[in-house]
């Protein structure tokens, strides 16, 4: 299993503190069945700065660490990019890294809106060649509130990706909702951990698929096993055509 969010990088942002968590995180993967994590450092969302190079020589040590604890994970570098204008700038400084140093970006919101101009920053990021990424849409209040905007950001090309946590209830019954309309709407392509911790931010990503294989089928396992997996190879994604999600579905109004 292929996790593509996680914070596992010691020191660096809001996941693991040390070493030592970074390495107690790990064991927890490898019992969840992950071999292979993408480490998504923040970056740019107004607390933590996370350049690529800096992020290049963090999964360098971090993977020699694993090594010598025999631990049988491996490490692929990543970062999660709070939105900002400037953001394809910084990708031709060498200061922003997609996903695994492939075509994949990862994007993130604020918690409670979307940029007015996303939609022309989505568009000029895959003019690049890029293939952006849009990280738990299914806590965002803009979304939640109003889903149709998800739907034109998908229509046109933007990918997205839901939390394990958030499939399998811990951010609470709304999220779970929608996070399950998504999937069934075609407006989700990725199933990724965003793990911080093992205590109350952990992988769940187990337990996301057993929820996927019994609401869903194993036909939507094995689709976004083999989307974390295409990712990795640097290839093109399995992309279903999206539907429209009605808002007073998500907030339970009849």
């Amino acid at each position: 299993m292929i996790d593509i969010h996680c914070h596992i990088l010691p020191g660096v942002d809001d996941g693991a503190a040390t070493i030592e968590d970074s390495l107690e995180m790990a064991r927890a993967a490898v019992k969840e069945g992950i071999t292979t994590i993408i480490a998504t450092p923040h970056h740019k969302n107004n607390q933590y700065q996370n350049p690529k190079a800096s992020i290049l020589k963090h999964v360098t040590e971090l993977n020699s660490a694993l090594d010598q604890e025999q631990i049988p994970l491996t490490i692929m570098p990543g970062q999660e990019v709070h939105i900002y204008g400037e953001v394809l700038e910084d990708y031709h400084k060498k200061e922003i890294l997609t996903l695994a140093e492939g075509n994949y970006l990862f994007i993130e919101f604020p918690s409670s809106s979307v940029p007015r101009y996303a939609e022309r920053l989505f568009y000029e990021i895959q003019t690049e060649g890029l293939m952006p990424v849009i990280v738990h849409p299914e806590r965002n209040k803009e979304l939640q509130e109003n889903p149709k905007l998800l739907y034109e950001f998908v229509k046109n090309g933007v990918l997205t990706q839901v939390t394990a946590s958030s499939l399998t209830g811990y951010f609470g019954k709304n999220i779970m909702k929608f996070s399950e309309q998504l999937v069934e709407a075609n407006l989700t392509h990725f199933i990724a951990s965003d793990a911080h911790n093992t205590h109350n931010r952990s992988f769940k990503m187990k337990e996301a698929y057993r929820f996927l294989e019994e609401s869903f089928g194993m036909d939507y396992v094995y689709l976004f096993r083999e989307n974390a997996e295409l990712l990795l190879e640097k290839k093109n994604i399995i992309k279903e055509i999206p539907e429209m999600i009605k808002r007073k579905k998500i907030l339970g109004i009849f």
